[in-house]
């Protein structure tokens, strides 16, 4: 039996734990004991953090792994190259490392690559605000090593921005931010898969989310109804940018905006599927391929196959924020139960305010046959 090591243990790694399983993996599973759900559906669970890479690094030489991964998780993929690259096992390289989980480093290697990019300037300390004087507002503030929303504000002006960088750099891993000038238009990703350096797009989602400041996903919906020539026009350009930051094996995760002249701007790029679902779960369920085996397929060495195993749908996830979420989930589950594919646990409804995507209170995800039949949940249709 082959041995899979896979780095985190939450409700958004469980798909890929079951999946491994399911293809006759052993499963090796490392993560800080907090109760998560992978600790039970491991074949062997590892009480160690994810950011302990060393520590991981030997475990994986004792079990003799033959492959590691990861999903929805940046800082994840740090430790699964890392302990690849030591064990000669199928991986990003130390330098896609860098580039695709630090945002600053991100841009320049867009900009030196000659992929389109925004305007972006990295800061330290509030000292650093004089860097910022030929940046037109509105500025997006947000950490240059985090994600899932974290600390990410929409400013307008110099004494929002203060506030907005040193609560950015209050939650930065490395104590650094990033500032750039904010991109109007639609959000969307796009999840693909690279294998010896050639990249295969899947499918594009459309976002919704909480808008200014903070912008903390709300849901999303696959397929985001793009005609063709536009999704050719994104895959052009995304395509450079997976090369500018050097990933050649791992599924891809790319954040983008179109604007209303039709021009595709980046905000970043993942070395990783995305989170919220989208790679775990929407991709299959809108486009029929099983892009977690693709993963799995990528981090022991196979050529990922591209065959449909399921019937596409219209694939939609809806987090709850607040009251008024959890009735619109009460009455889907009373007058469609058939359309949920999958929920997590959903909390009960408390005093805490949502402040990232790890305070939302839980998720649903649904399968429809048409858009229409969802599209009352999601506040920007």
């Amino acid at each position: 039996m082959k041995k899979l090591a896979i780095i985190g243990a939450n409700d958004f790694q469980n798909p890929l734990i079951l999946k491994a399983k399911e293809l006759g993996y052993e499963t090796h599973v490392f993560a800080w004991k907090d109760g998560s759900i992978g600790e039970k559906t491991a074949d062997y669970f590892y009480p160690i953090s994810i950011v302990e890479k060393e520590q991981i690094l030997e475990q994986c030489r004792k079990i003799g792994i033959d492959g590691i991964t990861t999903i929805a998780s940046d800082l994840a993929t740090v430790t699964v190259n890392y302990v690849a690259k030591e064990m000669d096992l199928p991986g990003n390289s130390l330098e896609c490392n860098k580039k695709s989980t630090n945002k600053y480093e991100m841009r320049k290697a867009f900009r030196d690559a000659g992929v389109q990019t925004l305007k972006f300037q990295k800061v330290q300390s509030i000292n650093d605000i004089d860097k910022l004087e030929n940046m037109e507002y509105p500025l997006i503030v947000k950490p240059t090593d985090r994600s899932g929303s974290r600390a990410i504000t929409k400013v307008y002006g110099k004494t929002e921005l203060q506030e907005a960088i040193n609560k950015a750099l209050e939650n930065s891993f490395e104590k650094g931010a990033i500032v750039e000038e904010y991109i109007e238009g639609q959000e969307y990703s796009a999840e693909g898969i690279t294998y010896n350096g050639k990249h295969k797009f899947l499918a594009i989602t459309k976002k919704a989310t909480t808008g200014a400041p903070h912008f903390i996903e709300t849901g999303h919906i696959e397929p985001a109804g793009l005609s063709n020539e536009l999704e050719q026009k994104v895959y052009k350009e995304l395509e450079k940018a997976l090369t500018a930051l050097e990933i050649t094996n791992s599924a891809t995760h790319s954040e983008f905006k179109i604007n209303n002249k039709g021009e595709v701007k980046i905000i970043e790029i993942g070395a990783r599927m995305g989170g919220d679902c989208i790679g775990s779960d929407l991709v299959q369920i809108s486009t029929g391929y099983d892009f977690i085996k693709m993963v799995i397929d990528v981090a022991v060495g196979n050529e990922p196959v591209f065959e449909k195993i399921t019937q596409p749908k219209v694939a939609s996830i809806k987090f709850i924020f607040n009251e008024k979420d959890m009735q619109d989930f009460e009455k889907i589950q009373r007058k469609m139960p058939d359309i949920i594919y999958r929920t997590s646990k959903i909390e009960p409804i408390g005093t805490r305010k949502v402040v990232d995507s790890s305070t939302r209170f839980g998720f649903y995800i649904m399968a429809t046959d048409t858009v229409d039949e969802i599209r009352w949940l999601f506040n920007n249709e």
